[in-house]
């Protein structure tokens, strides 16, 4: 037996050395930060004309859950996210079904994101059918995760570099536009005006906070990370305000090129506002960036969903023969990588609104769920004796939990289907896997047939 082969058998866990600053720019990558472009008109038009306050507001709303993420993080080091902090901090079978509920978004998030790549690779090469460019995406971020989270790095930094000075370029032409030709509107009406109202800020920030998906990708890597915890707390609050500080700053200067709410086309108000900007060949030339920023997305979201996939592979509560194994030459879970592809695959039948309108029911339902687990954490600590801040462990997490179920609540009637009915046939699985839920969920096994124990469940 090789030495990587008695690595990877002998120690069920995922190999890595990623940076504080790989972290974040893994976040990113999964955020996609060029996002506030695409999403300006329709947030300047729910907002009533005031796109960086939304943005401002769902930051906010965001960081929350941001910050309750870290301090799972630390408190629960590992891969995993909510799946992993669920079921240590309430129970094995809500562990499960959360884990359950994220799969929805992390398994076919993917799709949606080489869906747009194909779609962008159409744009700019229309007489190459859009099906040719799908399976040249999923092709293209399926070799690089298989070969391994530091090769996936690299192009990850190169290509996020690329997105990110493109958005620092756009600011730039619209600074240099408003230099030259000045504002339609004062300064102010871009952060509040008399067309506004709170309620129309908080519906746009509902909308807004969509922009931020997949910054709890971050804490799939706990055991990849240099530093471990710490690193993936700093991480997941990097990428937040980061992300947040893009969003607002692009919006801000991109309400003042187009003061108001009202647009031609609300989908099509990036491409004009690029048009208006920089010129019909920037326009073009832009979207080669875009693509660039596209692919490094689509490295991001497959990693997570196979990694998530590999740890409740690797604990037992999906198939540990397929999910639960780890390639002996590149140490990455290759099966589910492949898995992710083959779904991917399946965008050639689907539209975007339609690939889009279910993905976002797991995520909500994650970020409410890693909340509670905070307060969990609270109610654990206080009976050993400890006394965390209840601010920080109570007050927070519950504002946090609220504005993600009202976002939740604030989905599509397809999304909440889709989302009810995935999460129904988690409950039967489990029903299965746990004898009429008498028994726990399985735990995580190692080579010795040792088992870790259970923690108690806590009763919130």
């Amino acid at each position: 037996m090789s030495e990587n082969n008695t690595r990877v058998q002998g120690d069920p866990r995922l190999k890595g050395d990623l940076s504080l600053l790989s972290v974040i720019l893994f976040g990113l990558a999964y955020i996609s930060p060029g996002i506030v472009v695409t999403m300006f008109g329709v947030v300047a038009a729910t907002s009533g004309g005031v796109a960086p306050t939304a943005f401002a507001v769902a930051t906010a709303a965001m960081l929350l859950t941001g910050l309750s993420y870290a301090k799972m993080a630390r408190a629960v080091p590992g891969s995993g996210s909510v799946y992993t902090y669920a079921r240590k901090m309430l129970d094995s079978r809500i562990g499960f079904l959360s884990g359950w509920a994220m799969l929805l978004d992390y398994f076919f998030i993917p799709m949606v994101g080489w869906l747009i790549t194909a779609i962008y690779f159409n744009a700019q090469f229309p007489d190459v059918p859009k099906w040719v460019w799908l399976i040249v995406s999923v092709g293209l971020t399926t070799g690089i995760n298989v070969f391994g989270m530091k090769l996936a790095d690299r192009v990850n930094k190169a290509l996020m570099f690329i997105a990110v000075g493109s958005l620092i370029l756009f600011a730039t032409l619209c600074v240099v536009f408003l230099g030259k030709h000045g504002s339609a509107a004062p300064v102010a009406d871009s952060v509040w005006n008399p067309g506004t109202s709170l309620g129309a800020v908080t519906a746009a920030a509902a909308i807004a906070a969509y922009s931020f998906l997949g910054f709890d990708a971050v804490s799939t890597l706990g055991e990849e990370a240099r530093g471990g915890a710490q690193t993936i707390g700093r991480g997941i609050i990097g990428c937040v305000v980061a992300a947040g500080a893009i969003f607002v700053v692009l919006s801000f200067v991109m309400q003042l090129v187009h003061p108001g709410a009202k647009f031609a086309d609300v989908d099509a108000a990036a491409y004009h506002l690029k048009v208006q900007v920089g010129g019909e060949t920037y326009a073009e030339i832009i979207n080669f960036v875009t693509i660039a920023g596209s692919i490094a997305s689509c490295i991001a979201l497959q990693a997570s969903a196979a990694r998530l996939m590999y740890v409740m592979g690797r604990d037992g509560v999906l198939p540990k023969a397929v999910f639960g194994t780890l390639s002996a030459k590149t140490g990455t879970p290759v099966l589910g990588l492949l898995l992710t592809a083959v779904a991917g695959v399946i965008a050639m039948k689907l539209d975007l609104t339609t690939a889009t309108s279910f993905i976002n029911f797991g995520a909500f339902l994650g970020f409410a769920l890693v909340n509670v687990c905070v307060i969990a954490h609270l109610i654990r600590e206080r009976g050993q004796g400890r006394s965390p801040n209840l601010i920080s462990y109570l007050v927070m997490p519950l504002i946090g939990a609220g504005v993600s179920v009202y976002l939740l609540t604030k989905l599509g009637d397809v999304a909440l289907r889709i989302g009810g009915v995935w999460l129904a046939i988690g409950v039967v699985y489990l029903a299965c896997l746990t004898k009429g839920f008498r028994r726990p969920a399985p735990g995580m096994t190692f080579d010795d047939g040792s088992e870790e124990p259970a923690p108690d469940a806590v009763t919130v």
